[in-house]
């Protein structure tokens, strides 16, 4: 509760035409005086009295992709049958205060007003409590009363079209040059015979083992494997506001999309291995695009790292391996990684690219500013 401009006035000119008025004996000074205390006391009831207020707030998504529009509706009603309500408000979104003004409310009358949450970075945005402030009689006296609990967005990574991946390949021996499609042979796993498989899938070996038909499940020979490697060491970057590390976790995302779009696997891991997540074949198709949400949960939390590279990151040589950097990453040991794989890419998010598409120790390497640039060159140059 605290005086507003015109309540310190009224307080100081009571006081002063109280004081002079007793001390000259002067009754007309005195009854203006004690006309406005009188105010400032009714001011004080109407404000003391709880108002009869009706407050609901709804969010519009709950989850959202970054830069898409996001924001909370704040409905105020006025219950009371006899008085009007002057409202003002603010939400803390993200911390900030986000102040709102709501129109004078008659008896009985709703008014609303739309709170914009920022989406421009990934993550929790938390939001609330929300707090009203009423004014009083003759607005003098300002009340703030809090509202509700705190309540969150998820802002996840943007999903952009990077319509599909190579086809797969692997290398056929070690340090041979000739590859070998991916799948056909490839055993994923075992399960119980049912009638109309083809009983040249039969596994014998487990099957005598187990006493019962198993049948073999092999990868498909038109589903390569993705693995995407997110550089995520802050000094890899340039921009010191986060955004270049926002459009790499969008490239990232989308590429995961445009694996599950095509009932591929895909692995995303990090350089400092803090996020090291598998995505079957298919993935669960129950998010944008098909992508999981648990992992698009994981790619909305994630934040940079001031760790060194982690080594022996992958077991083995993907199908197809993207790697995501920054230009002042040390592109060397990235080029090296990329090319172990059949189909090796690096994408670097460059404010200034000197060439958009390039090949560098026999490694194709995409720039661009944004990741709307790198996902059309993945379109244009990778995925034909």
């Amino acid at each position: 509760m605290r005086l507003t401009g015109r309540g310190w006035a009224v307080l100081i000119s009571t006081a002063m035409l109280l004081g002079f008025g007793l001390w000259a004996r002067y009754p007309g000074l005195v009854g203006l005086g004690a006309v406005l205390a009188v105010a400032l006391m009714c001011a004080l009831v109407t404000v003391l009295v709880p108002a009869p207020l009706r407050i609901r707030r709804r969010v519009r998504p709950p989850r959202v992709a970054r830069l898409e529009e996001c924001s909370a509706t704040v409905e105020v009603t006025n219950a009371s049958t006899w008085l009007a309500q002057s409202v003002t408000g603010h939400d803390l979104v993200g911390g900030r205060r986000t102040p709102f003004v709501l129109p004078r409310m008659a008896p009985g009358a709703t008014v609303s007003t739309d709170v914009p949450i920022p989406t421009t970075h990934r993550g929790v945005i938390d939001f609330g409590p929300l707090t009203l402030h009423r004014f009083s009689f003759l607005d003098l006296i300002e009340v703030g009363q809090e509202h509700g609990d705190s309540a969150s967005v998820l802002v996840e990574p943007r999903i952009l079209d990077a319509l599909g991946l190579p086809a797969g390949a692997r290398r056929g021996h070690i340090g041979a040059d000739e590859r070998i499609a991916h799948g056909g042979t490839d055993l994923v796993g075992l399960r119980e015979y049912v009638a109309g498989d083809d009983l040249r899938r039969l596994h014998w070996a487990t099957s005598a083992r187990r006493a019962t038909l198993m049948v073999r499940e092999d990868a498909d020979p038109s589903a390569p494997h993705l693995t995407v490697l997110l550089d995520d060491r802050a000094d890899s970057y340039v921009a010191s506001d986060g955004e270049d590390f926002e459009d790499a976790v969008d490239v990232a995302a989308s590429l995961l999309a445009a694996a599950a779009g095509v009932e591929s696997p895909a692995r995303i891991v990090t350089l400092s291995a803090g996020l090291d997540e598998q995505l079957p074949a298919p993935a669960p198709a129950t998010g944008p695009a098909g992508l999981d949400p648990h992992v698009l949960g994981a790619l909305a939390r994630l934040e940079t790292s001031d760790g060194e590279h982690s080594a022996g990151l992958f077991a083995g040589s993907p199908d197809v391996l993207a790697v995501i950097t920054g230009p002042r990453s040390d592109l060397g040991d990235l080029l090296l990684t990329a090319s172990g794989a059949p189909s090796g890419a690096v994408l670097v998010v460059d404010r200034r690219p000197e060439a958009l598409v390039s090949a560098q120790q026999g490694v194709l390497v995409l720039r661009g500013p944004r990741a709307e640039e790198l996902v059309h060159g993945w379109r244009t140059a990778v995925a034909r």
